[in-house]
């Protein structure tokens, strides 16, 4: 049986979603996530990952023997909605645990809250790394993972002179940060660097620099969702043609761009062509779960739905939902899932595969290249 109901709070409207297939009180998954701003493109498709884990989870028996209970929250894609969203899930609605991809100014809004509250935090969104705290853990890419294999790929195809753009946040600039010291330590030169506000949507000024640059390979790495779709958009309608590698796109993104993101190179831990059984078996349920209304699974929503399933071994393993048991288990569990096995143990972060690839013209991703167990390196070395 399935149960929806509202509730309305300072951070506007927070759904919540139960399916009861165990006896005993729910165990609460928090999902601060942003359904409108920046991530609303993407948004929904985490959703649904999540959503599919706990029907799963909750038709299996539960975790010790309760069943799993999402409340789900819009952070607006930002700080001040992540500080309302985080505060009505920790203290109005108790979670047990946050799961959620973000943006990295909403998480860190809400990294606070969490300290205080005490709550295991698992951030499911690539971003852009050593974000530290004794409750965070982190199932997706950080830089050290996934700007390697770009700007490798784009040396060997003759790029020397790099232009980036990206959006003026902590993701925007800590990827590009990451960027330019990886291209400039492999030979390269950044002849330009320019920002653009997260909600900004006018890139025609920065456009304009990039074309008088005389660069020869271009860089971006905007807030995840609408930002990648405005600016894809106005350098195809100027006419811009070069090596173009985006550090934010995902998949489901990249279909949703149509036309306009033919070409371009990402970098991922997931995409759906991922021959493996875990895969197929992830993309199957989710077709029958959600139909036409599915949207395309991503490097953004697929951490999700493994995310849920990490916590579920972490509880099981503690005997407890308590935190610091909790919290002492998620580095030492793991899961098989779409992207393969996936474990938290590298200073709260995951060695990860991952794969170089570039968009077609069905906004599908052929794959270039891949890495397997990718170290996220040197991220939070103090806890």
């Amino acid at each position: 049986m399935k149960k929806t109901f509202l509730f309305t709070t300072l951070a506007g409207a927070l759904f919540a979603s139960t399916a009861l297939a165990a006896d005993g009180e729910p165990i609460r998954i928090g999902v601060p996530v942003g359904l409108s701003g920046a991530n609303s493109v993407v948004a929904p498709s985490v959703v649904q990952s999540a959503e599919l884990a706990v029907e799963e989870i909750n038709a299996a028996g539960g975790v010790l023997g309760r069943p799993l209970e999402l409340v789900i929250a819009d952070d607006a894609s930002g700080a001040a909605g992540a500080q309302k969203a985080f505060d009505a899930l920790v203290y109005q609605k108790e979670v047990d645990v946050l799961i959620s991809m973000e943006t990295s100014a909403a998480r860190n809004a809400g990294l606070p809250i969490v300290a205080r509250g005490k709550v295991p935090y698992i951030y499911t969104s690539f971003y852009e790394g050593r974000s530290c705290s004794p409750f965070l853990y982190v199932n997706a890419w950080v830089p050290e993972q996934q700007v390697p294999p770009i700007v490798d790929y784009l040396k060997a195809e003759g790029a020397k002179n790099y232009f980036l753009i990206g959006s003026d946040y902590a993701f925007g600039r800590g990827m590009l940060e990451f960027a330019r010291s990886y291209v400039e330590s492999t030979g390269g030169t950044v002849v330009g660097e320019e920002y653009l506000p997260m909600d900004g949507s006018d890139w025609t000024a920065i456009i304009s620099k990039l074309k008088a640059s005389g660069a020869d390979a271009l860089i971006t790495s905007t807030a995840g969702g609408a930002p990648n779709v405005t600016l894809s958009k106005q350098l195809r309608g100027a006419g811009v043609a070069l090596p173009y590698a985006n550090l934010a796109v995902d998949e489901g993104t990249a279909q949703s761009m149509g036309a306009d993101a033919e070409g371009i190179l990402i970098s991922a831990s997931y995409v759906t062509g991922i021959d493996s059984p875990e895969n197929t078996a992830f993309l199957e349920a989710m077709k029958a779960k959600f139909g036409d209304e599915l949207r395309t699974p991503n490097d953004l929503s697929v951490p999700e739905y493994e995310a849920v399933y990490l916590y579920k071994a972490a509880v099981e393993k503690a005997g407890t939902t308590d935190t610091q048991p909790v919290l002492d288990a998620l580095g030492e569990v793991s899961f098989v899932g779409p992207r393969g096995t996936i474990q938290m143990n590298a200073q709260h972060h995951a060695p990860l595969t991952m794969y170089l690839g570039q968009v077609q013209a069905d906004g599908s991703v052929s794959v270039v290249e891949s890495f397997a167990n990718v170290d996220p390196g040197a991220q939070c070395p103090d806890l």
